[in-house]
Order: structure tokens, then C-alpha cells, then sequence
């Protein structure tokens, strides 16, 4: 090894630092997440105290400081606003992850067009196509104005420049995975450089007041690819969802420093880009089955936005030793927890049948909401009797069989009413403090052996 060169061992998950290699992380207990990298010991900073210390820092009291509400900017796409909180916060860090094909750079060049039509300076650096490539893919998307820059690099440093240099109000890095800085010796995309760089682009945003975008790349888990702290450091973590092969896709929103979490925004794919999607649970709702058991139309909410969602499932009889049991869309264990509740509260015999539950419209939903739509439809598909395609549902859903209350009931009855369903089976709970809704038949159930009844 190099003289003045050292082998440190980083945590991927969480970014702990170690002399030696350990199969558990003492920081956040993961299992074989160490890897092994090369650092110069003049890069590692030491725990004495900083010399040439010329600016004082003043600490203030919390009444003394001034605060106002951020000014925001559109992205000129409905369903990006809702999930951003409303627009772009000047000097904000924005982490977009998703898996590879999904539309992740496609989204932030139609973001970058809308921001230019405005007329803001928006510099996009791509680390992994040329300019060629990028001219081609915006060719599909429309015309852009000469307010968007374009520039292809890997080099921290040269990026640095370039941004004093251009002085641009929106910056795009594409991606961080491929960003490095000559400060540190290993490898672009390791846990290091990956730090290193957005350490550096945090700096630029903080300092300069400019709104910076970070296209990251996810591992097979799910996660954005390199250390932990990526997240922690960023102020937004939104996450590109769904099947590159189908045509819509989901934006969820994990981490907001200035908004709600959880808000999803709904995009088709399209051969012109991204297309919004601005009534979710009208296509998801599309090409449901008429009179076909095992259906039922259940609604969960996502940050603020309720959506109606089609619940399938598909019960018979085992032709092995052990049934098979599937969930596509949401929670396998809650799916074997409500059917042990069918089993001992409602004597159906689930432990002889495979079961198959799916949500359709390739979306997750894991709310607790959706617990009685759930159930409805394991009876419905058992039992071989169709629920009223008129009728939705929604209530969590106890060991016990009771059916308990969810928040922003009268939201979700509401959205029901808004498609033109005409009864709603909810929490008997919830049922007294929505008297004044009207045009739709509100029916309460304390157990599911009261919604059972209402089952064909």
C-alpha cells in the first residue's frame, strides 16, 4: 500500500467508521454491511482543535430570530407540487431515487423545460449520457428555452466552478453515484465519495440560496444506493416507484423538511414523457370486473389525498400439505394475520385454502385502512358471492374482529361520493361524526361478522 495511504472500513448503512472489519455495525446493528476503502491520511480530519479560528459565533434566543414563510416555486407539474409541499424552496437539496428506467431523469428534464419556460437559469450535469443523448431524449419531450445549460461532468470540482462560474438558480446532478472529488482516493459511487459529494453539494445549496436536484440510484432492497446518511443530509427524499415495463408510475415522498410525507403523486408513462395523472382512483378503478367475487373497492389515504383502490383476492381449496399464500401490493404477514382472524372469529376454514390477495393498479399500500376491504373480499372470494359494486369500504381491522376507526373518514366518504359510489361500509365509530354527508348511504359495523352480512 502507498505510503500516507490507510484502509478504513464504512457501515453502507448508516456510514460508521472502522479500523478493522466487523460482521455486525455497532452503530445501526445491520448485518455484513462494511466495506473496505482506501483514504489518504492527510484527508482524515483529527479531533484537535481548528487553528486559524477568525469568524466569532454568536448563539441567539429563539424569540430573537425572524421567521418567514419559504418562498416557493412551481415546477409547473401539479402532481410534483403536491409531493414537494407545494413547489421548490430555494436553497433546498432534493434527493429523487428509483430503480433503473423508471423516468427518473425523463422527470427532472420536463421540470428543468418548465423552469426555463419561467424564465429561471437551470444548469442540468449529467454524469452518465453525453449531450447527444440528453438533446435526443428532450427532442420527445418539447422545445426548451435557452435558459436550460447543459454540461457533462464527474468532477466535484470542476462542478464547483462551474456553478460560481453560471450562478444558476436550479441545478440537477445526474447522478451522485457517478460524482467524485480528488480530495478522496476511492472509487466513484463508494460510500466516501458519495458523502463527500453531497457534503459538497449541501455547501452549494446552503451557501449560494440555489435548489439543487440528486438523481440516486437504488439497490435490489429498494434503497438509495450508498451510506445512510445520504438521507439525513438531503431536505426532500422522493422515490420513483413502479414497473419500468407498465405504463404508470408513482411518486412517493419518504422525507420532507417542508412538507407532509407520504404524499404520492400519480404520473403516466408516455411517448412524449411523464404525463400527471390528476384522479388516481379513476384509473385505478378502471377495468374492474362486474359481479365478480373476490372484488371490493376499498380507500386509503396518502398524505392528504384519499384514493380508491381495487382490493382482488382469490381463495381455494389446497391441493398440498401446506396452502400457498400471496400479496401483491401490500403487507404478506397482514394478510396471514386477517385470514387467522377469519378463521377464529368466523370459523371459515382459511388454513385448508390457498389465498391470493392483490392490489391492483401495481401500487403498495400498506395503511390499515384497507384491513376490512381486505377482509371482504377473502369472504367474498371463499364463499363465491360478489360484494355490490356500488359499495366501498374502509376500517382497520383488531384480532379480536372488531373493526376500529381511521383518521380522515369524512375525506374518504367524500372521494367515494365524488365517483359515484352509493353506500360506504365503515367503522360504526366514524359513522356519528359524518351525519351531514348526504347523497350516499353511510353503514356502520363494529365487527366483521357484521360486514360479513352485507356480502351478496
Amino acid at each position: 500500500m502507498a505510503k500516507g495511504k490507510t484502509s478504513i472500513f464504512f457501515c453502507q448503512s448508516c456510514g460508521f467508521e472502522s479500523s478493522k472489519w466487523m460482521g455486525q455495525c455497532p452503530g445501526c446493528r445491520e448485518w455484513n454491511t462494511f466495506v473496505e476503502e482506501t483514504v489518504d491520511k492527510k484527508n482524515i480530519s483529527g479531533t484537535g482543535k481548528q487553528k486559524n479560528k477568525t469568524a466569532e459565533r454568536s448563539v441567539m434566543s429563539l424569540s430573537s430570530i425572524e421567521a418567514a414563510d419559504e418562498k416557493r416555486v412551481t415546477t409547473g407539474m401539479k402532481e410534483l407540487d403536491r409531493v414537494l409541499g407545494g413547489g421548490i424552496v430555494s436553497g433546498s437539496l432534493i434527493l429523487v431515487g428509483g430503480d433503473p428506467g423508471i423516468g427518473k431523469s425523463t422527470l427532472l428534464l420536463q421540470v428543468c423545460r418548465n423552469l426555463a419556460a419561467q424564465q429561471k437559469k437551470v444548469l442540468y450535469i449529467s454524469g452518465e449520457e453525453s449531450l447527444q443523448q440528453i438533446k435526443i431524449r428532450a427532442e420527445r419531450i418539447g422545445n426548451f428555452e435557452d435558459c436550460l445549460k447543459l454540461f457533462c461532468e464527474t468532477g466535484l470540482e470542476v462542478i464547483r466552478e462551474v456553478i460560481d462560474r453560471e450562478k444558476p438558480e436550479y441545478v440537477v446532478i445526474d447522478s451522485i453515484q457517478t460524482m467524485y472529488s480528488e480530495d478522496v482516493s476511492s472509487a466513484p459511487g463508494s460510500v466516501s465519495q458519495v458523502r463527500e459529494s453531497t457534503g459538497a453539494l449541501l455547501q452549494i445549496a446552503k451557501g449560494m440560496a440555489i435548489s439543487v436536484f440528486i438523481v440516486g440510484h437504488v439497490t435490489k432492497e429498494g434503497v438509495v444506493a450508498g451510506p445512510r446518511v445520504l438521507e439525513h443530509m438531503v431536505d426532500t427524499v422522493l422515490y420513483f416507484e413502479g414497473d419500468r415495463h407498465a405504463a404508470y408510475r408513482i411518486l412517493r415522498g419518504v422525507k420532507n423538511r417542508f412538507g407532509s410525507t407520504n404524499e404520492i403523486g400519480v404520473f403516466e408513462m408516455r411517448q412524449e414523457g411523464l404525463a400527471e395523472v390528476e384522479n388516481p382512483s379513476e384509473f385505478m378503478l378502471s377495468g374492474k370486473p362486474e359481479g365478480a367475487s373476490g372484488s371490493v373497492v376499498a380507500c386509503s389515504v396518502e398524505g392528504t389525498r384519499p384514493i380508491l383502490l381495487e382490493v382482488q383476492a382469490l381463495v381455494c381449496h389446497s391441493n398440498f400439505g401446506n396452502p400457498r399464500r400471496t400479496a401483491a401490493g401490500t403487507d404478506f404477514n397482514r394478510v396471514n394475520l386477517l385470514m387467522a382472524v377469519l378463521e377464529k372469529r368466523l370459523g371459515l376454514k382459511m388454513g385448508e385454502c390457498d389465498a391470493y390477495v392483490n392490489i391492483a393498479g401495481g401500487v403498495k399500500m400498506n395503511e390499515p385502512a384497507i384491513d376490512l376491504g381486505i377482509i371482504l373480499a377473502l369472504i367474498s372470494s371463499y364463499k363465491e358471492r360478489p360484494v355490490d359494486e356500488k359499495m366501498i369500504c374502509f376500517g382497520e381491522v383488531g384480532l379480536s374482529g372488531e373493526v376500529r376507526a381511521v383518521n380522515m373518514a369524512k375525506q374518504r366518504v367524500l372521494e367515494a361520493k365524488k365517483l359515484g359510489f352509493e353506500a360506504c361500509l365503515l367503522p360504526e365509530v366514524c359513522k356519528t361524526s359524518l351525519n351531514d354527508i348526504t347523497g350516499i348511504k353511510l353503514i356502520g359495523v363494529r365487527t366483521v361478522k357484521d360486514a360479513m352480512n352485507y356480502i351478496g
